[in-house]
């Protein structure tokens, strides 16, 4: 044996043996929603086509096409309630509030969200 080869098998011999135990499933994350912001999906249980549509307060914001009138889930990290406007036809509109903490996976309101605010806009409860 080479003198090279013979310090390296006489070295892995005093090394203790690894264990190998079964990888572990990547502990669940209670989301990626970040602290402050409130996030949007087009399509149930938190996914869909290009990906979240981010809202953080204040102000008032005007849904992302892929959102608009078809958010059917959400997530919200936001430390105020902030509320879902939908606008009707005649000049009216409805608000949905959305508590901090509060989420949805197959929200009831996916048909009517036009956009989001922190404040109720002065439209009717819906």
């Amino acid at each position: 044996m080479r003198p090279l080869a013979a310090a390296v098998t006489a070295f892995a011999a005093v090394l203790p043996v690894p264990v190998l135990l079964p990888a572990a499933a990547p502990a669940p994350t209670s989301s990626a929603v970040p602290s402050g912001h409130v996030y949007f999906w087009s399509g149930p249980n938190q996914m869909g086509a290009g990906g979240a549509w981010d809202y953080q307060p204040p102000g008032y914001r005007e849904a992302a096409p892929r959102v608009k009138r078809q958010a059917h889930s959400f997530d919200s990290h936001a430390s105020v309630t902030v509320y879902a406007i939908s606008y009707q036809g005649g000049g009216g509109c409805l608000y949905r509030a959305i508590y901090p903490g509060d989420y949805s996976d197959n929200w009831e309101w996916a048909g009517k969200f036009d956009g989001v605010s922190n404040t109720d806009m002065g439209c009717d409860r819906g």
